[in-house]
């Protein structure tokens, strides 16, 4: 794997771009809804959030007509119009990843779980929400919102979400709400972490080092599934800098490190069991990483 560091979007191609797959999805038949930081954007400020870095769409599976057929159908209609299209399959969701003229998008094909989806990282959103959907103007033309877009934004982001955060912010606030909220049952048991090795479940671990490379005891580690139901677990690191887990499955995660009283939040590591992972922080780039954790 390779670090990635999140720039924002150049605004004016996400526009167009935005419009483009409105076009796309609407010719198509396709019910969808912004969500994320670009429904934020378009509900709180009447524009994108200055420092998004990218495009968020959703639709619901089993919600109005929408079938996995029908989203890889969609999939070979942006490759048509030069996106280049990536469907990533999970217990969640499609997500449906597309890049274009440097934009990436994100269109998340959520699955039905009793009565609810479950967005970023894995907060547990009601279906109802989607199923009237909102129209608002944005960008000159009409987009969808989820339906009360209040309700949503209180579920997803917290109270708070009227007032502007910088980067970063709402990352944590998303993580406040999982660690009231945690999965609870046996899927939770299976991401435990801990400051000392079970070597009967523990199939893997974090190291976590300074700039300098040098070991630190007691940083707090927090870690989440995004695509299973795993919930989400807190422990902080032993005298050798480590802390214990057992992954699930090869899948996407979010990690937040808290070093020194800095916290950074790594919010799309792909990591697998089997592999322990080294965490070093980078103070040229202090957020907006991916991938950023190395193997042993």
């Amino acid at each position: 794997m390779s670090t990635t560091v999140f720039q924002p979007m150049d605004m004016t191609t996400a526009e167009a771009l935005l419009k483009e797959a409105k076009q796309i999805l609407d010719q198509l038949g396709l019910a969808f809804f912004l969500r994320h930081g670009t429904c934020l954007g378009a509900v709180r400020d009447q524009a994108f959030i200055p420092w998004d870095d990218d495009l968020d769409l959703g639709s619901v599976i089993g919600l109005h007509g929408l079938t996995v057929e029908k989203v890889h159908e969609a999939a070979a209609e942006f490759r048509k119009h030069g996106y280049n299209a990536e469907i990533i399959d999970s217990d969640l969701h499609m997500s449906v990843d597309l890049k274009k003229s440097g934009i990436q998008m994100d269109w998340t094909c959520y699955h039905i779980i009793g009565d609810s989806i479950y967005q970023w990282p894995v907060v547990k959103i009601p279906v109802s929400l989607h199923e009237n959907l909102k129209g608002i103007d944005f960008l000159g033309t009409q987009f969808m919102v989820p339906n009360p877009p209040e309700e949503y934004f209180r579920l997803k982001y917290g109270p708070d979400w009227m007032t502007p955060k910088e980067a970063g912010g709402f990352e944590q606030e998303v993580l406040d709400l999982m660690e009231e909220g945690a999965t609870s049952g046996e899927t939770s048991e299976i991401l435990r972490l801990s400051d000392s090795r079970d070597t009967e479940t523990h199939t893997g671990s974090l190291k976590v080092v300074d700039v300098n490379g040098d070991t630190v005891e007691g940083a707090e580690v927090t870690l989440a599934a995004t695509t299973v139901l795993t919930g989400l677990d807190i422990a902080k690191t032993n005298q050798h800098g480590f802390v214990y887990f057992s992954l699930p499955e090869e899948a996407g995660y979010v990690v937040a490190v808290e070093l020194g009283g800095n916290k950074e939040i790594l919010y799309l590591e792909e990591l697998e069991p089997n592999v322990d992972y080294l965490y070093k922080p980078d103070v040229e780039n202090p957020s907006g990483r991916a991938n950023a954790l190395t193997a042993l």
